[in-house]
């Protein structure tokens, strides 16, 4: 989890509170836990609610899967593995994966998920010098950006990004854009190249996508498993 972006660290009480508590709605039909421990070290867990249900003798109950996680691939295949083989279920329902989860390359059938993608983690660059700096980049190069802000007016003008660090410059901009696509492109889910083919930002020097998209693309895509 540590390498993906848009994960935040969860304090005790968050778990207690939000991802542990069971409300007294759900005393009924309790949440249950599932844990995958290998020689003493727990390497995946599953948090899922069960939903048991007939219709003209064949069962069409649900598992609600609230979260799988898996410290390795191969944890995370074994506990999903274990949600998909709960018997008398004909469907399991999760939400809130990130667009490059392994389940779909997993299933036999990934035709057979129905699979619906929507907006979930939303990126607003207060701070464009300070927050440039504090990323990782899978690339040393150099891109300048011409930022307009109309809410936060000291993000305006040029900065360069160079070997990991953004300073203010009077050279010329090789991409212009509003802090809005910059926000998008900044955990690297989004990249310069779709902000460009969707008249988002414009490129004033050639090349300029290419290597910015060199600079910024980042795997795993980021991902938030929480609504906050």
């Amino acid at each position: 989890m540590r390498e993906r972006p848009g994960v935040f660290r969860r304090t005790k009480a968050w778990w207690e509170l939000r991802t542990l508590r069971m409300p007294d709605e759900e005393k009924a039909n309790p949440r249950r836990f599932a844990v995958l421990d290998l020689d003493g070290s727990v390497q995946a867990y599953a948090i899922y609610r069960s939903f048991l249900d007939f219709e003209e003798g064949s069962s069409n109950g649900r598992i609600q899967v609230t979260e799988v996680i898996g410290a390795s691939p191969q944890a995370t295949a074994e506990m999903w593995r274990f949600v998909l083989d709960i018997d008398w279920y004909a469907t399991v329902e999760c939400s809130l994966l990130p667009v490059d989860h392994a389940l779909l390359t997993l299933l036999a059938t990934p035709r057979r998920a129905r699979y619906r993608m929507g907006d979930s983690l939303w990126m607003r660059l207060v701070d464009v010098g300070r927050a440039l700096d504090g990323r990782a980049y899978t690339s040393d190069g150099s891109i300048v950006f011409d930022v307009r802000d109309a809410v936060c007016p000291w993000n305006a003008g040029c900065w360069r990004l160079e070997g990991g660090a953004a300073t203010r410059t009077d050279d010329a901009a090789d991409l212009a854009m509003d802090v809005g696509e910059l926000g998008a492109a900044y955990l690297g889910a989004v990249s310069f190249a779709q902000l460009r083919d969707g008249l988002r930002l414009e490129e004033l020097s050639d090349g300029a996508v290419q290597r910015a998209d060199a600079i910024f693309g980042w795997r795993p895509l980021p991902w938030c498993p929480e609504i906050f």
